[in-house]
């Protein structure tokens, strides 16, 4: 059990899913032995001196990463590059019973639970958190057309974040029957099989056009190609899933150019964004709780590390370290 110090507290971690950046190897082995699990709902079990806005019993939802707040990244709106919010982070990690939540995130990423939410949707924050900074860095406008490219959690929490936001019509892709259904079941009105045309599919259920804006949420080249062959005149194409480190795109630079189509990029999501996850799920404008297809005890974590490797007939995973 960590032992917490003035300004901060311990959490009883009761819901922690497993994020997609989890199982991704290349990102987390330089920082390896590490304990993982960063979307945490809990119960506060013991508060540090100083502490006044939170007692022992309540039930939180609490955030990772936090910014300073006063670097040239914050001040310039890219709180999430700030290099304090890159080293911010539960000790240990979300996937242990207990963590020790540091002072600086205290003060910025706690959010009590209401009455009616779950642990489960505390977890939630973070992921939804991070979908809502994309969508207000594609500057998404209301009844504008979204395209999905990758129907995993991710993928699912886009397209109900862009339903809450106001958007059009939503479009799906996946290469999974079971995705693609579960595209349909969370609002999406049309869903195609990545391996088809889907610029052309796209223009039949779109009014001929192509989307407003596309959302890559899976990590591979020729999704990111697809997107860019998918996208409007005028319309964005947001790469939310990263590809290997050492994977280039080649770029079709005059036909962008000319049809002054942005191409942008998000990184996690800011105390801000978490802000607004929490009152959508609150509100219940998200199915977060639909989306759980597994709740497993810490002895079963492996099993949950596949089941979202593997990116099969699973969508959530959570790991109950109490149970």
């Amino acid at each position: 059990m960590p032992r917490i110090g003035p300004g901060e507290l311990l959490v009883r971690v009761e819901a922690s899913g497993i994020c997609g950046s989890d199982v991704m190897e290349w990102y987390r082995v330089h920082r390896a032995p590490l304990i993982l699990g960063h979307e945490v709902g809990g119960v506060i079990v013991q508060v540090g001196e100083g502490v006044e806005r939170y007692r022992e019993g309540d039930r939180v939802a609490v955030y990772h990463h936090v910014p300073c707040n006063c670097c040239r990244h914050c001040v310039g709106g890219h709180p999430t590059v700030c290099d304090t919010f890159r080293k911010t982070h539960f000790d240990p990690g979300g996937f242990a019973e207990y963590i020790r939540v540091r002072a600086i995130n205290v003060a910025e990423g706690v959010y009590p639970l209401t009455e009616e939410m779950t642990f489960e949707d505390g977890s939630f924050v973070e992921p939804v958190a991070c979908a809502v900074h994309a969508l207000r860095a594609a500057r998404l406008q209301p009844g504008q057309s979204v395209l999905v490219i990758g129907s995993g959690i991710s993928g699912i929490l886009l397209m109900q974040v862009a339903i809450a936001f106001g958007a059009g019509r939503v479009m799906a892709t996946d290469i999974s029957e079971y995705r693609m259904k579960a595209a349909l079941r969370f609002g999406a009105e049309a869903v195609f099989n990545a391996g088809e045309d889907v610029p052309a599919r796209v223009r039949e259920v779109n009014g001929g056009r192509l989307a407003d804006q596309v959302l890559v949420c899976a990590g591979a080249v020729s999704a990111v190609i697809q997107a860019i062959q998918s996208v409007e005149r005028g319309g964005t194409v947001l790469l939310f899933a990263p590809t290997k480190p050492g994977e280039t795109v080649p770029l079709p630079v005059a036909d962008i150019w000319a049809n002054e189509v942005t191409i942008g990029t998000c990184y996690g999501g800011s105390p801000s964004d978490a802000t607004i996850a929490f009152e959508l799920i609150r509100a219940g404008r998200l199915k977060v709780r639909e989306m759980v297809t597994h709740r497993l005890s810490l002895d079963e974590i492996g099993l949950g590390f596949k089941l979202v490797a593997a990116g099969g007939e699973s969508l959530k995973v959570i790991i109950e370290p109490q149970r």
